[in-house]
Order: C-alpha cells, then sequence, then structure tokens
C-alpha cells in the first residue's frame, strides 16, 4: 500500500475544503493563483485544480497561504480529516 494516500486514494485531505472556499470566495483558479503569488507561493492554477481532485499533494507553506487567501486557519481546512483519526 502506497502510505502516501488517504484512505480514498487522494493525495491530499484539503482539496475538497479548498474548492469550497475557492468557489465561497468566488475565486476563479486564475484568481487565486494570483493571491497565492501576491504571498509569494507560486501556484500554477492547473495545480490548484490537481490540488481540488486529490492528485496532487500540498505542502505546508501553501496549506497556509490557502488559508490566509480565504481568511481562515489551517484548522478550518484540515478539521473534516482530523476528526476521522481515532
Amino acid at each position: 500500500m502506497n502510505n502516501s494516500r488517504s484512505k480514498e486514494g487522494k493525495l491530499n485531505v484539503v482539496g475538497t475544503k479548498i474548492k469550497y472556499y475557492r468557489e465561497l470566495n468566488n475565486l476563479s483558479y486564475q484568481k487565486l493563483s494570483d493571491k497565492l503569488m501576491l504571498l509569494g507561493i507560486d501556484i500554477h492554477k492547473q495545480a490548484i485544480y490537481n490540488i481540488e481532485k486529490g492528485i496532487r499533494t500540498v505542502v505546508d507553506y501553501e496549506l497556509c497561504g490557502f488559508a490566509k487567501c480565504f481568511n481562515i486557519s489551517v484548522n478550518d481546512l484540515t478539521d473534516d480529516y482530523f476528526k476521522t483519526l481515532k
């Protein structure tokens, strides 16, 4: 078994939350990419799509950047997964 994947076979556990908050804030992939770039985090719009689909990993500084763009905490992005851990 590949330990880098979640139970659902995804490479990250925050993709659905990132999509939720991106849409909640009416941000296109490009606009979110631009906001991240202003924070010094270079993530192409295709990479954001891949994160949302669970086919790209998210590193810690990127996770912080997403939270900052959405004006939320990192916990808001990870809470659902955290609650599933036993």
